[in-house]
């Protein structure tokens, strides 16, 4: 309970915050007045009521203007020893939140020159009251801690400040870490969704498209077109399933099938369903072959897959080799055909106008340090697609 009511004054206007503490020091200076007194002591009369009420009203503007706010508070308290003899005060109240507020929120040369005035002004008033040291001491002291905890607070205040600043740029960082990691994942879902629909379909259309030609001249092919439609469908939606179940939230996601991404390895599966397209395909690996990481067998039969959709769909080709070449710290993986070359169907930029293929295939190499290169064959003749990927890092001091 205590902790919300804290919680409600924290967050209140300050200029109500500032009244109420007005009235709080107004209840106690009105303490000396109605308790019971000697007959020996001062009066306590309206007038000197009066003047300690308006010793307390400055602390209503504490915050808007200190020093102001601290010399309304001496003169009334001035007033009230010169020209009354009243109730006396245990504490100077409203003179010493003055002096806190003021370290507070005052810079170092107001301070320093309000902590000089207050100093004569605390001598004088100890000269006109008792004049001991006992009360000099005391009136030194209580004034001097009034200021050391105007200035911890100031530095609590600071270092929050910094705290919350630090935290605020932590999130700030934090949530465009977290979207430019969204929009990379978006983007490399994009690219595999491309790359398996782009190629499926490719091959289902060529395939479909002889259809009706080896119905009439060769019943035998028309069947093992239809047949390699058949599988190229399966294995599409085989692997979109998997990509979608993983991007499912619900209990789907969990009961999708998960499979390893395909790699080096699987090539022949793809290149044989090319071949069904009729195209002459060869395949050949050279240098020191060895296993790579999941990720780049993943890029390589990518790579590959999107070069040869680019063969089917646009460049009218007879022939495609594929080759991959091992060396010490990378992989080169070629992709030649004899087709149309690149001043057709807008085949410089790998696909299609409109089409992201070669697009793709640059960021697979960036993803892994290489880079890819694409334009006319040899002898001006067709098409090549060369990708170099990164197999290993530069060791320190190689």
């Amino acid at each position: 309970m205590i902790r919300v009511w804290g919680e409600r004054i924290r967050r209140a206007d300050p200029r109500w915050r500032d009244l109420g503490l007005a009235l709080l020091v107004q209840v106690a200076t009105t303490i000396p007045f109605v308790v019971p007194r000697d007959p020996h002591d001062s009066p306590a009369t309206w007038p000197a009521y009066a003047l300690t009420t308006l010793g307390n009203v400055p602390l209503v503007w504490r915050r808007r203007a200190p020093v102001a706010a601290i010399f309304g508070m001496v003169a009334a308290g001035s007033a009230y020893t010169l020209a009354l003899d009243g109730p006396g005060q245990p504490l100077p109240y409203a003179p010493l939140i003055g002096v806190y507020t003021m370290a507070l929120l005052c810079p170092l040369r107001v301070r320093i020159a309000m902590g000089v005035t207050l100093s004569g002004l605390v001598l004088a008033s100890v000269a006109l009251n008792t004049g001991t040291a006992r009360e000099l001491l005391f009136a030194l002291f209580v004034f001097a801690a009034a200021y050391a905890l105007g200035r911890l607070q100031h530095t609590r205040q600071a270092y929050t400040a910094a705290v919350e600043a630090r935290a605020a740029e932590l999130e700030r960082a934090n949530r465009i870490e977290a979207e430019q990691a969204a929009a990379r994942e978006r983007a490399r879902i994009a690219r595999e969704m491309h790359d398996v629909l782009s190629h499926a379909v490719s091959i289902m259309i060529v395939q479909a498209e002889a259809g009706p030609v080896a119905v009439r001249r060769a019943p035998e092919r028309a069947e093992a077109a239809f047949d390699a439609i058949a599988e190229t469908g399966r294995d599409a939606m085989a692997q979109l399933r998997t990509m979608l179940g993983v991007l499912r939230a619900d209990g789907a996601a969990r009961a999708a099938p998960r499979g390893p991404q395909p790699g080096v390895e699987e090539l022949a599966g793809l290149l044989e369903r090319v071949r069904g397209s009729g195209l002459e395909v060869s395949y050949e690996r050279t240098g020191a072959v060895r296993g790579l990481p999941a990720a780049l067998e993943a890029t390589v039969h990518r790579v590959v897959q999107e070069a040869l959709t680019n063969v089917v769909k646009h460049a009218g080709a007879s022939r495609v080799s594929v080759r991959l070449e091992y060396g010490a710290r990378e992989l080169t993986v070629t992709v030649t055909d004899d087709g149309r070359g690149p001043e057709s169907g807008g085949r410089g930029s790998g696909a299609a106008p409109g089409g992201h293929g070669l697009i793709g295939i640059r960021e697979r190499a960036a993803a892994h340090g290489g880079a890819a290169v694409a334009g006319p064959g040899p002898g001006g003749i067709g098409f090549v697609v060369r990708v170099v990927l990164v197999t290993s890092p530069l060791e320190v001091g190689s």
